[in-house]
């Protein structure tokens, strides 16, 4: 059985994906900066009749990481999934907010691999699958930080793909566009605020509008995804981004 440890696991994609791989007989650790909802994450996923944990996982405190994984044992992979968002212009933008972006979504996953990827070489195995986003690949008014951390985790992904090449460790990144989680409805809302907008009218006009088939990505579509690379077969596919995007990066 193969153990799988998701950061941001305990709302939104993080959270589907852990039900989805538990299902699929994964050992699934549920780590979140919101401890109880973790746990309550994971017994929820055992109260159907599979494996898993939930612990508590803050990415600001990457000093942290190495214990924890050596606390936890051998993790066969890891889902560098957690995000937080700020929307403001960039002259207006506060530096603690900037900071804590590339923390959480940049650096922490630099740091947590860094820790994990000894043990991946050890037993020969590992597959790390960053959840990117489609501003790792365009940009948005607004997104400053957000927008230079997904773009900085693809080129880290690319690294880590090259010095890992010579072991059965795959590093690839899932880049959506908008999916319907508790984070989007925030940015919605915040857009709604920020352009004197009605939120129906910031989906509309802002979110859909670069995309030619108009539609929210489905978390199914993600875990479709991480299914896929996580296989066996997926062995020769590193340093790879796959864009689920609705058509938005044809243009």
């Amino acid at each position: 059985m193969k153990k799988v440890l998701i950061t941001g696991g305990a709302s939104g994609i993080g959270q589907h994906l852990a039900h989805r791989l538990a299902a699929l007989d994964f050992d699934v650790i549920v780590s979140d900066v919101n401890e109880a909802q973790a746990i309550q994450t994971a017994q929820e996923i055992v109260a159907k009749g599979f494996k898993a944990q939930g612990i508590g996982l803050n990415m600001l405190d990457s000093a942290s990481f190495e214990p924890l994984t050596h606390a936890l044992g051998s993790i066969d992979i890891l889902i560098n999934n957690a995000g937080i968002q700020h929307v403001e212009a960039l002259e207006h933008y506060p530096l603690d907010k900037w900071e804590m972006l590339q923390a959480v979504m940049l650096t922490g996953p630099a740091m947590l691999s860094k820790a994990l990827l000894p043990q991946m070489r050890k037993q020969n195995f590992g597959r790390i699958i960053n959840i990117g986003s489609i501003h790792a690949l365009v940009a948005s008014k607004y997104k400053s930080a957000y927008v230079a951390a997904k773009h900085g985790l693809l080129g880290l992904s690319k690294v880590m793909a090259l010095e890992t090449a010579e072991f059965d460790i795959t590093i690839n990144t899932i880049c959506p566009a908008y999916v319907k989680t508790p984070l989007v409805e925030k940015q919605i809302a915040a857009q709604a605020k920020e352009h004197g907008m009605s939120e129906q009218e910031v989906v509309d006009r802002i979110m859909l509008a670069p995309m030619p088939k108009k539609a929210f990505i489905d978390v199914d579509e993600i875990f479709h995804s991480v299914q896929f690379l996580v296989a066996p077969l997926a062995k020769n596919i590193t340093g790879q981004t796959i864009v689920i995007d609705g058509g938005w990066t044809v243009q």
